[in-house]
């Protein structure tokens, strides 16, 4: 440049814990952001967020006063207590009643010296049924949209949102969406106990972007919790920013969750269960299939993150037919070993739904129809509508 010289200096991003740096003694008016070629006054929204994050505990232990266990979807809590006991069998949690084991898991809490107790954020949003949500988190929005196989100007071709079909919780959308996201990939023709054995790296990868979408959301600040299927790949997006600097997540950085609570409700049901190698595991597995790395963003204008994963060709994942043909005795005893599953299952649970029996068995509902109507033709299982819902009666 001429013979002159260039003084570059690196400004290290702050520790979250350190966050906010303001000057003159007023994080009001004080605290700037840095943004390309300028500085720009943080918002109080946004200052409020840093104090939050500053704070290993999480942003979910929160107690809602005045929400109470009346305000927890029974049937939700009982759906996922179905599938903590699977996974955790003989576990003490087991034989509490729901209240003491939302207490444990941290979706309840007791506030001693005040003398009251309700549920936390985290039970609410988990757990809660619709209407108290709205009126406690109005701010947050939970959205899915399928993108793929558009034609003309179609916007998308399936789509999820609060249409007071379903209670608005956490735990009812990762119900809907995740079969959703993964109905296009191939998945191997094996039951291991009660569970059936579909994690191939495509699908633990999208597991883990679920889970990190919701684990690392900032509830207090408004937003959208958005999941998209495209078709060269997905769209994660949720309020909040990233706590550490973007390159140092990539190279395994880990950070305390905002909601921790909610991450260790997902990881007894076995979601997350890689705790601090979760973003590099699914760099490492999309990259060596796909050949490309998965883009993490900061959206600084709108306060969020956002996470693509691209590359990939919907129908590329289809098998060869060869290997279809090669598999469909394996599938035809896969389907004899699901009906029998779902007998143990109904044995144990009258009342279970085919949501539920899906979300158990990772199958579609629309599997799931199939075999209970081929198990009814059959003479194995009838439905019983009763004054307080149905239920399944087995026919021995």
């Amino acid at each position: 440049m001429g013979g002159k010289k260039v003084i570059v200096i690196q400004v290290p991003r702050a520790d979250y814990h350190l966050r906010p740096v303001y000057i003159n003694d007023n994080p009001a008016k004080g605290t700037f952001r840095r943004k390309h070629e300028g500085d720009y006054h943080c918002s109080k929204e946004e200052i409020s967020s840093m104090y939050r994050d500053a704070s290993d505990d999480g942003n979910d232990g929160v107690l809602l006063r005045h929400y109470t266990m009346d305000d927890i979807d029974a049937e939700s809590l009982r759906a996922y207590r179905q599938v903590f006991e699977i996974r955790n069998p003989g576990h003490i949690l087991n034989e509490k009643d729901d209240k003491e084991f939302l207490l444990r898991l941290g979706g309840y809490a007791i506030d001693r010296e005040a003398g009251e107790e309700g549920l936390t954020a985290a039970g609410l949003l988990m757990f809660g049924q619709g209407l108290p949500i709205r009126e406690r988190f109005d701010n947050i929005r939970l959205d899915y949209v399928d993108k793929t196989n558009l034609v003309g100007d179609m916007r998308y071709s399936d789509r999820l949102t609060y249409d007071f079909s379903w209670e608005n919780n956490i735990y009812q959308f990762i119900k809907r969406i995740l079969p959703r996201l993964t109905s296009d990939l191939p998945r191997p023709f094996v039951l291991e106990g009660m569970q059936r054995n579909d994690d191939t790296p495509l699908h633990k990868l999208i597991r883990e972007a679920l889970t990190n979408m919701i684990i690392h959301a900032d509830f207090m600040t408004t937003g959208v919790l958005r999941a998209e299927k495209r078709d060269d790949g997905f769209y994660f997006s949720n309020p909040g920013t990233v706590k550490l600097p973007i390159e140092n997540v990539y190279h395994g950085g880990v950070s305390r969750a905002r909601n921790p609570r909610m991450q260790n409700m997902l990881r007894m049901i076995g979601f997350g269960e890689n705790l601090g190698t979760g973003f590099p595991t699914m760099v490492a597995a999309w990259e060596k299939k796909f050949h490309t790395l998965p883009k993490l963003e900061d959206n600084l204008q709108i306060n969020f993150t956002e996470l693509t994963f691209s590359g990939m060709n919907f129908n590329s994942q289809v098998e060869p037919k060869s290997e279809v043909e090669s598999k469909v005795k394996s599938k035809v005893k896969s389907k004899v070993k699901t009906e029998v599953k779902i007998l143990e299952i109904v044995r144990k649970d009258p009342k279970v739904t085919y949501i539920e029996l899906a979300n158990m068995l990772g199958l579609s509902e629309s599997g799931i129809y199939k075999s209970m109507s081929k198990l009814r033709t059959d003479g194995k299982i009838k439905r019983v509508e009763g004054k307080n819902g149905g239920h399944w009666e087995i026919i021995e």
